[in-house]
């Protein structure tokens, strides 16, 4: 099966979820400032990783959405994988605001788990459609699941 390129697709599948990182970002931009003076857990990786990290990730995102969006998937099994892509995206973006604005560490775990699950199941369905998009996924689930290691000893120690 081949899928022919179209590029404004493209270009709107990698937009949205760059869009829904950099806006979360800017809402929580002046309040990460705290992160510095909490007790953190070892294996804390440098502040600069995070931004190259989630900008990498979101672009796996985007490149996913676009495979989904443009497959010949039958239309049930393409509003199923992008109703839990928006509700995963949605997750995302509103753990920053909990975690950095409101300083819930245990509410924003709790996001954070349901994040894990919908990611998860974001997965399995886009590979049902695509197995490339699936597997473009698998590293954001894995930093999850560090973010979630991290999110969860914060709200430990502090």
């Amino acid at each position: 099966m081949v899928i022919k390129f179209n590029i404004k697709r493209f270009l709107i599948s990698i937009a949205i979820p760059l869009s829904v990182g950099g806006l979360s970002a800017l809402l929580t931009k002046d309040n990460m400032n705290f992160y510095s003076k909490i007790v953190t857990p070892t294996f804390v990786p440098p502040g600069w990783l995070f931004p190259v990290v989630w900008t990498i990730l979101y672009l796996l995102m985007g490149v996913s959405l676009y495979l989904v969006w443009s497959s010949e998937a039958g239309i049930y099994e393409k509003r199923r994988a992008l109703v839990i892509f928006a509700l995963q995206l949605l997750l995302n973006f509103i753990w920053s605001p909990i975690f950095f604005n409101m300083q819930w560490f245990l509410m924003a775990f709790i996001v954070l788990v349901l994040l894990w699950l919908f990611t998860f199941g974001m997965i399995l369905s886009f590979y049902n459609i695509s197995k490339i998009a699936g597997i473009l996924q698998i590293p954001y689930l894995l930093w999850l699941t560090f973010a979630g290691y991290l999110n969860l000893a914060i709200y430990i120690l502090n």
